[in-house]
């Protein structure tokens, strides 16, 4: 399912009102991976920014997240929802902000906030601006849940894993995951890069 269908599923039919749809992403790093610089010396064509327009081409997204308020059996609730289709919900800096910008407005309006997870972590095109996320939206849900007493409903869907699973996707008051879904820190390649040796077959669980 996409983040639309997401959207639609829940929330009652003409309550949907969204946020920060004008939000997107600025390649301020001027991102080129080795390997696109090795084959593509003379070439823009690889960019960041170009990855950026093809998926929201594809998608008909800004950015891998849409988020507003709507009505869910006529309570109202502010809703975000990861869309794993636009560069893998990957959590860059509009991403963060979009989620923050969400829990702000819902902790000033007393709503309950409803996130639904989809992501390989952090945007390594951004680097750290993208791991600063994980802390800047912790700080916001923790005056919404803290402070003001607020629930936050965190929605694990495959895959969910690194940097959203090692920030707001484990800071729900009540923590939901799709059946056999795909939740991890660190994926399978990415730990065997790491350790340098295998990781059993059935790792995943399956």
């Amino acid at each position: 399912m996409n983040s639309s269908d997401r959207i639609e599923l829940p929330i009652d039919r003409d309550t949907w009102r969204p946020m920060d749809e004008d939000m997107y992403t600025l390649d301020v790093l001027q991102f080129h991976s080795e390997n696109e610089i090795e084959e593509h010396l003379d070439s823009e064509d690889e960019s960041y920014k170009d990855h950026i327009t093809f998926y929201q081409i594809e998608t008909g997204l800004t950015d891998a997240i849409q988020t507003g308020i709507g009505q869910l059996n006529g309570i109202p609730i502010a809703l975000g929802v990861m869309d794993f289709k636009f560069m893998g919900g990957s959590m860059g800096s509009v991403v963060g902000e979009k989620i923050t910008r969400l829990i702000e407005r819902a902790t000033a309006e007393s709503l309950p906030v409803i996130m639904v997870c989809a992501s390989g972590g952090a945007r390594m095109q951004e680097g750290s601006f993208s791991l600063m996320q994980m802390a800047k939206i912790a700080s916001a849900l923790y005056i919404h849940q803290k402070d003001k007493k607020l629930l936050y409903i965190s929605i694990l869907t495959s895959p969910t894993t690194g940097g959203v699973t090692a920030s707001f996707g484990m800071l729900g008051d009540i923590i939901i995951a799709e059946p056999k879904a795909y939740i991890a820190f660190a994926g399978k390649r990415v730990i065997e890069q790491t350790l340098g040796q295998k990781v059993i077959e059935d790792f995943s669980g399956d």
